[in-house]
């Protein structure tokens, strides 16, 4: 956990921004018996990086609403460093009424500003995706793909675990799908499930990039710090394409956001907002842009288009 936050020190100073969230895990990284002194682990090492650098971004991982732990869990992490965190991640949430507890145990906690992000991993869950998105709480879904995997009783090969199976099995592929679309429909953060095989760079780059052209996912997870900057590359856009974006939206600012003909074509409102978020996806993966376009960047901010809406 302490080199993935100094990792992420590093690499703020190296881009200019911060490009990834750390998660610190309750779910797998606790050991039986262990569970409330490694949250309290946890809150003292959010506390201590938030204390240190204001811009770090930390989550915690906390135990599924189901498990003995997770009351405590939410209690002690996000009663004491609630301020310290930008999320809580809650791992294999089954319906709405998961996240209705989850929301009510933050409020409980004194923790009501912030937002959950949970883990979808079984065939019901994928079945009520829509729903859970649509929740007011949830600013993310993740597809948790080896317990999903495991929750077909071996109907699933375990290749479907792997990096071809993922992007091939027709279930896995199903899932992946209903996420994304779940998301997109909500205005949600789809986020795509980790690959294990974490020393083939040119395996994780392929996979961020099937999640990202093919797929529809806009964050991916990684389990090791090898492949943060694979998915960064395969997940930001193009030199191309921040250029094409950077010249429409400079040439719409100076029509005052009427149509305009650019390199022959139309574009409108419609693509001025597809640019737009193409341009901020490139400052959140730490992308360089034109002057002009960092200079606009600078005065609108990242979560609003109001000229655009």
């Amino acid at each position: 956990m302490r080199k993935s936050l100094q990792l992420q020190a590093e690499m703020t100073q190296e881009f200019g921004t911060c490009v990834f969230d750390v998660t610190l895990d309750c779910e797998d990284g606790a050991p039986v018996g262990g569970e409330a002194d490694h949250a309290a682990l946890v809150t003292e090492l959010a506390l201590a990086k938030k204390a240190a650098r204001d811009d770090a971004r930390m989550a915690v991982r906390v135990h599924p609403v189901d498990h003995p732990s997770f009351e405590a869990d939410m209690s002690h992490i996000a009663g004491r460093a609630g301020h310290a965190l930008t999320h809580i991640m809650v791992p294999k949430v089954e319906s709405v009424g998961d996240v209705d507890r989850a929301q009510a145990a933050l409020i409980n906690a004194g923790a009501g500003h912030l937002p959950l992000h949970v883990l979808i991993e079984s065939p019901a869950a994928v079945h009520r995706a829509f729903d859970i998105a649509a929740h007011p709480r949830v600013q993310s879904i993740s597809f948790g793909l080896m317990d999903f995997v495991s929750a077909h009783a071996g109907a699933i090969p375990a290749e479907g675990m792997g990096i071809q199976g993922q992007f091939t099995h027709p279930l896995v592929m199903r899932a992946k799908l209903e996420i994304a679309s779940a998301c997109h429909a909500h205005g949600k953060v789809p986020s795509h499930c980790v690959v294990t095989e974490f020393k083939n760079t040119d395996a994780i780059r392929t996979a961020a990039q099937k999640a990202a052209r093919d797929l529809g996912y806009t964050r991916m997870w990684s389990i090791h710090p090898d492949q943060i900057r694979p998915i960064l590359e395969a997940m930001a856009p193009s030199e191309a394409q921040i250029d094409q974006a950077s010249q429409i939206i400079l040439a719409a600012q100076a029509a005052d956001w009427a149509p305009i003909s650019h390199a022959g074509q139309l574009h409108d409102r419609a693509s001025y907002r597809f640019f737009w978020q193409l341009i901020e996806r490139a400052h959140r993966t730490g992308r360089h842009l034109p002057a002009p376009m960092r200079a606009l960047f600078d005065v609108a901010p990242r979560h609003s288009e109001p000229s655009l809406s």
